[in-house]
């Protein structure tokens, strides 16, 4: 392995691992549900059930998830999680059966709510601890991980379709994939004195959330509803409204995502200028109102136009919020994390049923809606000034251990 002296890029690439490594544990299964679907003989609901299980697990891990970051932090939860992961991934190539295969994937569910958490709280702590932001590039790097996946998918689809070998290769990349991200992750020393050391222990051990983590799970809920609804109803839009060709309609995902990876690249840099709260209410606003707009236009050219405001306004998002929750505590970032993946979860298929009563137009302008509701609870929530902020106080409430 490589190695970087400057200790931020240091830390910073190991935490990009961990996203990487997400994105392709993600990507390497996603790419093979048709070869499961065959293997265990299941029908189109039983697919979809199987998909919803991880979901769940995912949505029902946040007290196991908040508990553990308390007692492990999230250095040790990160590696614990991805271990578990690769595991996982073994195991799915020999599912023996239908109950087995539902209750990996809800156990997959749990691995990926706790690493989700665990490496989002290492991005805020960097930039908490070296007073740069980072966090819109570690998404970037999800993506990355499961375009790899993909790659990888389609080259052993070319030797042997077996899932066995593949998922073994994937396993192997995942481990080095930890073995390099683990060393230079941050410590609980480095990120501060956990903030829960210093409560009395009479402290009751739950309460209700905070008004602004409400929001702040809110604006999650609705971003990843935006998100999960494009990357699902696009390609059906682009093919039944616009009536593009069936070479053209996958276009959309690919608009999408393509200005979601660039933003991400850029928007560390945005949110240095014009500071998170900006960021976020701004850029969802654009992806509600292209898109809104290229509903009223119709055709092709508008849609691809709209779905591209949508990737460029979304894409800073889910960093922002998952920063901001971090300031608020663990309890806080796994109560954010678990409403985002409810959203990501239900979102598509909410979408679903208002483009079956009312049509695909007004499915898509709930996407556009859903997105407006962002950037209006991007209003109540608290951002962080980063002029202000001083950085050693802070990093105490970051990631309770």
């Amino acid at each position: 392995m490589f190695r970087v002296r400057d200790p931020f890029r240091r830390t910073q690439l190991a935490i990009a691992a961990l996203f990487c490594f997400l994105g392709f544990q993600y990507g390497s299964w996603a790419s093979r549900i048709p070869t499961i679907k065959a293997q265990l003989d299941l029908s189109a609901a039983e697919v979809g059930l199987l998909l919803m299980a991880t979901g769940v697990g995912a949505a029902a891990s946040f007290p196991l998830v908040a508990l553990l970051m308390k007692r492990l932090g999230s250095r040790r939860l990160a590696f614990l999680a991805a271990l578990c992961l690769g595991v996982i991934l073994l195991a799915m190539a020999e599912l023996p059966n239908y109950p087995v295969a539902l209750l990996v994937m809800c156990c997959d569910g749990v691995a990926v709510g706790a690493l989700n958490v665990a490496m989002n709280a290492q991005g805020a702590a960097l930039e908490v601890r070296y007073q740069r932001t980072a966090m819109a590039k570690l998404h970037a790097t999800f993506s990355a991980g499961s375009l790899g996946a993909a790659l990888l998918a389609s080259a052993m689809n070319a030797f042997t379709s077996t899932l066995a070998a593949h998922f073994a290769v994937a396993a192997v990349l995942l481990l080095l994939l930890i073995a390099y991200a683990r060393p230079a992750l941050l410590t609980e020393d480095q990120q501060g004195e956990p903030a829960g050391a210093k409560e009395p222990k009479t402290r009751r051990s739950w309460s209700l959330p905070a008004r602004v983590t409400l929001w702040m799970g809110c604006a999650m809920a609705f971003g990843t509803v935006t998100e999960g609804a494009m990357n699902d109803w696009s390609a059906l839009y682009l093919k039944s409204v616009a009536h593009a060709a069936s070479a053209l309609a996958p276009m959309g995902i690919a608009v999408v995502s393509v200005m979601m990876v660039l933003a991400r690249l850029f928007a560390d840099n945005w949110r240095e200028r014009w500071g998170d709260g900006r960021i976020v209410r701004a850029g969802s606003a654009l992806a509600g109102a292209g898109l809104a707009l290229a509903l009223l236009a119709g055709g092709l050219a508008p849609a691809l136009l709209g779905f591209a405001c949508v990737g460029l306004g979304v894409a800073a998002v889910t960093p922002c919020v998952y920063v901001a929750a971090a300031r608020q505590g663990s309890d806080a970032l796994a109560l954010v994390a678990a409403m985002g993946t409810v959203g990501l979860l239900a979102g598509p298929a909410v979408i679903g049923f208002i483009a079956n009563a009312g049509g695909l137009v007004w499915g898509m302008g709930a996407v556009a809606a859903s997105a407006i509701v962002v950037s209006l609870c991007a209003a109540r929530i608290r951002w962080p000034d980063r002029a202000a902020e001083e950085p050693a106080p802070v990093v105490a409430a970051v990631v309770e251990a």
